[in-house]
């Protein structure tokens, strides 16, 4: 790992939040520090020199007013500023040389120099890593360093604090040991690379909790679409060896009925191929399908079986799943119609319910027991298996899919799905798509 990340890192928003939720917290922390110092300097005031109450007042007023603004003015937005996480600790740092410069000024300098507030710089270098970036957490360490090396450098070249070079007599004598503070920049100078390298470290563990995320999520993604894939690739043997099947029994008995199922088998296959790449096409399409699905069926079926469409309009260009309603309606008429001994229909209808697309594909089929166990003794459960299997990885909880028998007879499957809106490539055959699916066949 580099030492520090990258300047072009860009958060994502889960630490972007984070360090909201720092910056806030920390803001509660200053205004109960301010407040405690603000109570101690009122305490002390009776036994304080004017000036250093006057050095308390011009330090500590303006931080606590700062402080208490930032609640009034920007807490109650989802995020606060950007910019206030590099403001708040550039006040927090000058304050703590402004008040040691001012005790310098009003008192002494070993007075100054000695006060416990020189440990509010490691305060503020601690807080970096959870609510800076690196660059911040740097900036920051070497203002620290650099405020408190100027103000040295002031209060020894204006004779401010006596300097002795033992640091017994400095204790005695009410000195300044040289050792000493150098010994305190030294301290500066590490806290705040650790304070830096911390972060830089915070930054770098999201990075690559970042990009493992979205890896898995690819290679989540990867794996439903091939599962999605090999889904829809499994309808298509399906429907075509149902269709083959179909084709040899006519070739004995009605060769060129044979002929016409094999040719529009084939015009059937073209427009698959046409979307095989898609998982989502426009319920116009996916009607152009079903009529060439119905014109294949017309070869063997003739008189006993009526197919249907009643579509509202404006939802011809809904997206729905490529290669939804011909398995159904075909699993309609193999094991809900042919069976029957008279004759039967098949209704496909679509229509909108606010933001969702119904879709209704119904028969008059021999019921629903009678279906269960033609499809048990064939294994056909493929079309409704597949078709609920992918609408689960397409849609998630965001479709139903409900199917059972009708209280007038026969079956019933309902599909609701999201409503969205794609492109509509119409057919040449789409102005005659009802006038087709109207035709009656005889099994």
């Amino acid at each position: 790992m580099q030492l520090f990340a990258t300047a072009d890192f860009a958060p994502p928003q889960s630490l972007r939040l984070r360090r909201d939720r720092a910056e806030r917290i920390l803001n509660g922390l200053r205004a109960a520090v301010v407040f405690l110092l603000t109570a101690a300097a009122l305490m002390y005031a009776p036994h304080l020199s004017r000036a250093l109450n006057i050095a308390n007042i011009l330090v500590l007023a303006p931080t606590l007013a700062w402080t208490v603004a930032q609640y009034l003015i920007w807490y109650r937005r989802p995020e606060l500023p950007d910019w206030l996480s590099a403001v708040n600790p550039i006040v927090d740092v000058t304050a703590v040389t402004a008040i040691i410069g001012g005790y310098a000024v009003a008192q002494s300098g070993v007075l100054a120099l000695r006060s416990p507030i020189f440990l509010v710089y490691f305060v503020v270098l601690a807080g970096r890593p959870v609510a800076s970036s690196v660059r911040k957490a740097a900036f920051i360490s070497a203002l620290a360093f650099v405020e408190y090396g100027v103000l040295l450098a002031w209060l020894w070249g204006t004779d401010r604090i006596p300097i002795s070079v033992n640091p017994i007599d400095a204790v005695q004598l009410a000195r300044i040991t040289p050792l000493d503070e150098a010994a305190k920049l030294v301290l500066l100078a590490v806290f705040g690379i650790v304070s830096t390298y911390a972060t830089s470290w915070v930054e770098h563990l999201v990075r690559e909790a970042s990009k493992e995320s979205a890896e898995r999520q690819r290679v989540v993604t990867r794996l439903v679409q091939s599962e999605l894939d090999t889904l829809k690739l499994q309808l298509n043997p399906h429907f075509l060896f149902n269709a083959l099947n179909s084709a040899m029994a006519l070739i004995a008995t009605d060769p060129p009925a044979a002929e016409r199922m094999v040719s529009e088998l084939s015009d059937f296959l073209r427009l698959v191929l046409s979307t095989s790449s898609e998982q989502e096409v426009p319920l116009e399409r996916e009607l152009g399908l079903l009529d060439r699905y119905v014109a294949i069926q017309r070869v063997r079926f003739q008189d006993r079986l009526t197919v249907s469409c009643n579509i509202e309009d404006g939802v011809r260009g809904a997206l729905v799943p490529s290669l939804l309603l011909q398995p159904l309606v075909e699993n309609a008429i193999r094991h809900g119609i042919s069976p029957r001994a008279g004759a039967g229909y098949v209704q496909v209808s679509a229509r909108r319910l606010g933001d969702k697309l119904s879709i209704t594909i119904l028969d008059d089929g021999v019921g629903v027991r009678a279906r269960r166990s033609r499809e048990r003794s064939r294994g056909t459960g493929l079309g409704l298996t597949n078709t609920t299997t992918r609408l689960l990885h397409l849609y998630g909880d965001s479709h139903e899919f409900e199917s059972g028998p009708r209280d007038e007879g026969g079956y019933a499957v309902r599909i609701t799905i999201p409503f969205k809106l794609g492109r509509v490539n119409p057919s040449p055959n789409v102005g005659e798509l009802n006038e087709t699916l109207a035709t009656v066949v005889k099994s």
